[in-house]
């Protein structure tokens, strides 16, 4: 192994261990309740932060891309599927929970959103995968189709 690969290879490593340190940071003390179970947390951090480095070098040998650009990926798509489970979550709140969907306010509030855009977050699509997961159809009248009319 040539001195330039060597550096160039710790680093990759030296990458990998600040994006984990990012990723996955070690409680402090005061951080656990009850204070007795931090050495735990630390533990079960600490494994994690070996787990997530390890992945994240077989990502970067595999792909041969920079690692900060993969956790970047990485992230990126955690936070869209965040976001789909939020719009899933919203039309279940209101187009699956009877007579009384949950409010506006209410949802808004929990999900960081604006009442108006609560309205718009979601849509047949959502109510759709929706209702395949749970297994039934909306109860909101909103999400039914309109009912056609039979020829006389």
């Amino acid at each position: 192994m040539r001195l330039a690969q060597f550096f160039a290879i710790i680093a990759i490593m030296d990458l990998i261990g600040d994006i984990t340190a990012i990723r996955i940071p070690l409680p402090q003390p005061g951080d656990v309740m009850p204070q007795e179970l931090y050495p735990e947390a630390r533990e079960e951090a600490e494994q994690a932060r070996e787990q997530y480095a390890f992945a994240l070098e077989a990502q970067h040998d595999e792909l041969q891309e920079d690692p900060l650009l993969i956790a970047l990926g990485n992230a990126r798509a955690a936070r869209e599927a965040a976001d789909r489970e939020i719009r899933h979550l919203l039309a279940y709140g209101r187009e699956f929970h009877g007579e009384r969907p949950y409010k506006l306010e209410s949802l808004a509030q929990a999900s960081g959103m604006t009442p108006s855009g609560i309205r718009t977050a979601y849509g047949n699509s959502e109510i759709d995968t929706v209702a395949r997961g749970i297994g039934r159809n909306p109860d909101s009248r909103r999400a039914q189709p309109p009912a056609t009319t039979e020829p006389s």
